[in-house]
């Protein structure tokens, strides 16, 4: 029914909107407070599990819906646990210039190696807590969210048009020198044509399948937040409300 679909469309647009900008209000405490931030939202990270896992066996629209919001909160304890720099990468400097592409490569992949290995070994635990189940938006939510920020990072890594550095808090301002700015890159079409593969997979059931609606619509919004990095528009003008004074003035092209 096209009355569901715009229901999971309008449902997924509010919960990635507000999500993204609770963790960017988030990143302004003050650093001592990081830690503890963390510890404040883990109840979230529990919730999110138990949901995954009352919801597993619900074939439901009710079960689909519960599944996603349950994956979209482990997700972000996940994003707020790397933007407030406690779970990164062992290295946590800029990068030297003139490094050859692979050097390159091993040093920024060694800013965010720890966070990576927590979402992988998250969507693996999330996968076989869901074995079997009939209800696997849970783990494909998370799978979606996953694939689409390996190809976000890549991308920035080989070079994009627009970095969005203002997104990025003080303390993360080392990550700028592992970014490159470029036209195109070699991996952007390749992204694109595995998106667009994605929504035209789920576009099949997305009329008819809640969990489908719901998962097409969270693709389409990874699939606009990649063409934002060769635009040059500023996704990070949607949040505004949520960034810091600071960020707000550089984002305008003032000085803070």
């Amino acid at each position: 029914m096209l009355a569901d679909f715009l229901l999971a469309a309008a449902f997924t647009t509010f919960v990635w909107f507000f999500a993204t900008g609770a963790i960017l209000w988030l990143n302004r405490l003050p650093r001592e407070f990081h830690e503890g931030a963390l510890v404040a939202a883990t109840p979230a990270l529990a919730l999110g599990t138990c949901g995954l896992i009352v919801s597993a066996p619900e074939t439901s629209a009710s079960g689909a819906y519960l599944a996603f919001l349950s994956a979209i909160l482990i997700w972000g304890w996940h994003e707020l646990s790397f933007l407030l720099g406690v779970v990164t990468g062992p290295n946590r400097a800029p990068l030297p210039p003139g490094l050859p592409l692979l050097a390159r490569f091993c040093a920024s992949a060694g800013t965010v190696i720890h966070h990576e290995i927590a979402l992988a070994a998250t969507l693996l635990a999330m996968i076989l807590l869901s074995w079997g189940a009939p209800n696997q938006v849970g783990p494909l939510t998370f799978g979606i969210l996953f694939a689409m920020r390996l190809s976000t990072k890549l991308n920035i890594f080989l070079g994009v048009s627009n970095l969005s550095t203002d997104m990025l808090p003080d303390h993360l301002s080392y990550l700028k020198s592992h970014f490159r700015q470029a036209p195109m890159n070699p991996l952007f079409p390749l992204s694109l044509l595995a998106c667009t593969g994605l929504l035209l997979w789920l576009g099949r059931q997305a009329f008819t399948d809640a969990g489908a609606a719901l998962l097409l619509s969270l693709a389409f919004l990874g699939l606009v937040e990649h063409g934002f990095m060769m635009l040059p528009i500023r996704d990070s003008a949607l949040w505004k409300w949520a960034m810091p004074r600071k960020q707000q003035t550089f984002m305008n092209g003032k000085d803070a």
